[in-house]
């Protein structure tokens, strides 16, 4: 447990001293070198719009949010962990899609974000928005400088943000990208930031420095498949987060993980064959919420073999699945982690942003790779604009 929130079982290793000592010396560094970009995940970021923006557009109570992949993952990941608290809608534009359908035109704001301002299926979908909705207010998250979006937005005489340009699109979850919104939607931005807390915590510390050391092995013995055994619906936005994270941090020279979202239980009856006994190249996470209230089953139409599910609600057969199969990847030796969550609020979530990005950067810096770029992303685009002119 590294938190009153949050129960965690490391993966079951024997601790190499030398490699805990290098990892814990890379992220005493990594504060350090990094300091700007994980400012952000702390209460003391300044964030580059006013509070009276938030008053201005508080009874607003449609948004349609449009971006791609880290403009709008982190937000997804918010809304989906903490619907239950939000009263507001929104809707959520992160592909091309022909069929574009914004939220309520009446008393509606377009929240637009891309860094570079020229993102090409962002410009795309808003194109389509503002063709069907002239009425909504904009307000756009880029970088300041010349873009297609800051033009438009001047055009559109719009509220412009700026998105800061030494943190990443991935990275950007707890700073103006995730937080805005955030605030938009009713929650506590300042709960979010869990990083000073969690670098004062031991236990902490302890547990992210033997996870990466673990994980870096497993790299090293071609176990490269990161597999979330995910037992939470209202989390499958937090691990296509993560994915991106994973995937576009440490996917270079050859190298990385693939990160892989398996929804639990239902992949029991397609895919846990093949994790039980197929090729032993995967590395696991279970990840559930516990505790919470759910709808109980109706105890007179159970009999016979089924008897045991009287009085027993979905969270419970649930958690019943997922602490049996931890038991049969035990006896099989299938390396794998645990989160258990137990309590789903805005300091939960900061916690789970904190503990995936610390995680990424060291194992970037044990692989050799640079964390922070994404190199070959920029090939596509240069190919596409090429085949549309």
């Amino acid at each position: 447990m590294f938190s009153k929130n949050i129960i965690f079982n490391n993966f079951q290793i024997k601790k190499n001293t030398k490699d805990i000592k290098k990892i814990n010396k890379i992220l005493k560094r990594e504060l350090i070198l990094s300091y700007q970009l994980l400012n952000s995940f702390t209460t003391k970021y300044n964030y580059s719009f006013k509070k009276n923006i938030i008053k201005k557009y508080k009874n607003f109570n449609n948004i349609n949010l449009i971006g791609m992949g880290g403009s709008i993952l982190g937000t997804e990941a918010i809304y989906d962990f903490l619907k239950f608290k939000i009263k507001k809608k929104i809707k959520f534009f992160n592909n091309l899609n022909s069929k574009i359908k914004p939220v309520s035109n009446k008393k509606s704001i377009n929240l637009i974000i891309s860094k570079s301002g020229n993102t090409l299926e962002t410009i795309s979908n808003f194109n389509l928005i503002l063709k069907s909705q002239k009425k909504n207010k904009n307000i756009v998250i880029t970088e300041y400088k010349s873009s297609y979006l800051t033009s438009l937005a001047k055009k559109l005489k719009a509220e412009i943000i700026e998105h800061k340009n030494y943190i990443g699109g991935r990275y950007s979850v707890l700073s103006e990208v995730g937080m805005l919104p955030a605030q938009l939607l009713g929650l506590n931005e300042s709960k979010f930031k869990r990083l000073n807390n969690l670098i004062k915590n031991k236990t902490f510390l302890n547990h992210l420095i033997s996870n990466v050391s673990f994980i870096s092995k497993c790299i090293s013995q071609g176990k490269k498949n990161s597999v979330i055994l995910n037992y939470d619906e209202n989390s499958e936005n937090l691990f296509k987060w993560y994915q991106q994270l994973t995937a576009e941090s440490l996917g270079k020279k050859n190298k990385g993980i693939f990160p892989i979202i398996s929804s639990m239980p239902k992949d029991n009856h397609s895919l846990l064959q093949l994790y039980l006994d197929g090729p032993k190249n995967n590395f696991f996470t279970f990840f559930g919420v516990i505790k919470e209230k759910t709808n109980k089953l109706e105890s007179s139409y159970l009999f016979d073999k089924f008897s045991n599910l009287k009085n027993r609600n979905l969270n419970q057969i649930i958690h019943a699945q997922r602490r049996a199969t931890q038991i049969v990847f035990k006896r099989k030796k299938i390396p794998f982690r645990s989160f258990e969550v137990l309590k789903r609020n805005e300091e939960t979530l900061g916690e789970l942003f904190s503990f995936f990005v610390l995680e990424t950067i060291l194992l970037g810096r044990l692989m050799k790779v640079n964390p922070f770029d994404q190199p070959s992303v920029e090939l596509i685009k240069t190919e596409t604009s090429k085949i549309l002119n």
